[in-house]
């Protein structure tokens, strides 16, 4: 069971580090409002791990294996938020490009970026949706998990356990990529910074929702 629970371990971390639609949220709200907004988002993230954990456990998410309508469904979902959340990027940093210049002493290279508040509540629900809204989760969850249940081992039990280590990997994964986010935040938060952020994190949203949705 020791062993079983290190490689678990191991493999939850490799995963962790895989760059997704997740990362870029988390990261976005961390530079944009902050590290207590970032941490927000993370546990929202965090609960649709263990939302696609006890799904696996409970045999739902099997579902998106054997009925294509139901996968369809929530990939077409999950792919309409991150385009969603994309186009509200770019938007904003449109705001901000139309924001800076205009006058000022200093220039948007000097003054920091107003920033629109973002309730801890809101960026919850935000890391939630995009981490559950992703069919690709609970497919990996199903085939990921049961991989390293050991021979007689009860499979309900130990299941709710790997999910329950693998949600707190993540966390341990995003806590410093939070920290230094926030860190740097009065930095990245300068107009010209944050616009060009905005524009990043927007296009790549964009194309992961396009992506999603463009796959069988």
């Amino acid at each position: 069971m020791l062993t079983s629970i290190v490689a678990f371990i191991g493999a939850a971390f490799l995963i962790a580090m895989v760059p997704g639609p997740s990362t870029v949220v988390i990261l976005r709200r961390a530079v944009v409002n902050g590290r207590k907004t970032g941490m927000a988002t993370v546990l929202g993230n965090e609960c649709g791990v263990l939302l696609w954990g006890l799904a696996a456990a409970l045999g739902l998410s099997a579902l998106l294996l054997a009925s294509q309508v139901a996968y369809d469904a929530i990939r077409i979902t999950g792919a309409a938020v991150l385009v969603w959340m994309g186009a509200r990027a770019l938007w904003q940093a449109r705001r901000v490009g139309g924001r800076g210049g205009r006058g000022g002493r200093g220039g948007p290279d000097t003054e920091p970026a107003e920033t629109a508040e973002v309730s801890c509540r809101r960026a919850y629900w935000q890391g939630l949706i995009t981490n559950f809204a992703n069919p690709k989760a609970g497919v990996f969850a199903v085939s990921f998990l049961p991989q390293f249940v050991p021979q007689g081992a009860p499979v309900l039990l130990t299941l709710l356990a790997f999910s329950a280590i693998w949600a707190v990997v993540d966390l341990i994964w995003y806590l410093p990529l939070v920290w230094l986010a926030g860190r740097m935040g009065g930095v990245l938060r300068r107009q010209s910074v944050r616009r060009r952020m905005e524009q990043i994190s927007g296009a790549v949203l964009v194309g992961l929702g396009l992506r999603l949705a463009a796959e069988s």
